[in-house]
């Protein structure tokens, strides 16, 4: 009997042991994804995105209808040359007067000469004199205008240069290109279709740069830090299991109830803290798939 008993006690402990878990915390593994919308409204000319297509940052995917916009920026451009033909030619303007006053100088010049040798009179010289005055006063005059008319013709035509320019951003912004390099998830809409501001056009995720969302009880909170590695073991399915090193890139300040498809060391714990691990892809992981993390 007493051996019968010492047999049970072994079995059970062999049990318990086998159900030791091997592992500190478990997760998902996720990525940084993007979902990039429409900055522009009209219809989607075309789009050569494909769910699993790997792109590459600033590749262009697609065009959304941006006809309308160029003719407005020609209508612009148009607008611009006229008012820069009609800028005034200042120096040409003005040459008649300023040929006018140089000759009046000429004449007091030789009217003074005559004078001291008295062959002129003081009321030649002060009729020259004043005709110099209103020449000048003329030639002034025509300068403030002539420079007045050029500085509103520049600043209508710096106005139109801004317009042209809002139109080239609005243009720029019917180009979709990918903000990132990585791998198309998501694919919502096609070309033909309507795009406004803020539609979601796709949805593109780094693959390369992938992490393991596990979650870890407090306790086990003193014994990571950021930056420690870790080992990672995705699980592919079956006997299929990899191990990754793992960098601690993220850990919450604040708790929260364990989520039902999560396991943890410590099976009865409630509470616990969310944490990411950074793993260097080798194309093998996708999102979703499961992981372990031993420490």
């Amino acid at each position: 009997m007493k051996k019968i008993i010492m047999g049970i006690v072994a079995v059970a402990c062999l049990t318990a042991c086998s159900e030791k878990s091997d592992f500190d915390a478990t997760g998902t593994f996720e990525a940084v994804d993007v979902i990039v919308s429409s900055e522009a409204s009209g219809r989607i000319l075309s789009f050569d995105a494909a769910e699993g297509m790997s792109v590459s940052r600033g590749e262009m995917l697609g065009v959304v209808d941006s006809v309308q916009l160029h003719l407005q920026r020609r209508q612009l451009k148009a607008q611009q040359a006229a008012l820069l033909s009609s800028r005034p030619d200042i120096q040409k303007q003005v040459t008649s007067l300023r040929e006018q006053i140089a000759k009046q100088r000429s004449e007091q010049t030789r009217v003074e000469n005559m004078l001291r040798d008295g062959a002129a009179t003081t009321k030649q010289l002060d009729d020259i004199q004043a005709q110099i005055r209103i020449l000048e006063g003329q030639l002034t005059a025509m300068l403030s205008t002539l420079n007045s008319n050029s500085a509103t013709i520049e600043s209508n035509v710096e106005a139109l240069e801004a317009q042209i320019a809002l139109l080239d951003d609005r243009i720029e912004k019917c180009r979709i290109v990918s903000p990132i390099d990585g791998t198309v998830l998501l694919k919502y809409v096609e070309a033909g279709e309507l795009a406004t501001p803020g539609k979601p056009l796709m949805k593109i995720a780094d693959l390369n740069n992938i992490y393991l969302r596990a979650y870890f009880t407090s306790d086990q909170l003193a014994d990571i830090a950021l930056g420690d590695t870790v080992t990672v073991t995705a699980d592919f399915g079956g006997d299929e299991l990899i191990d990754y090193t793992g960098r601690i890139a993220w850990i919450s300040a604040e708790s929260e109830f364990t989520p039902k498809s999560i396991q943890t060391k410590d099976s009865r714990a409630n509470l616990v803290y969310a944490v990411k691990i950074y793993v260097e892809n080798d194309g093998r992981i996708k999102i979703g798939h499961y992981g372990k993390v031993t420490l």
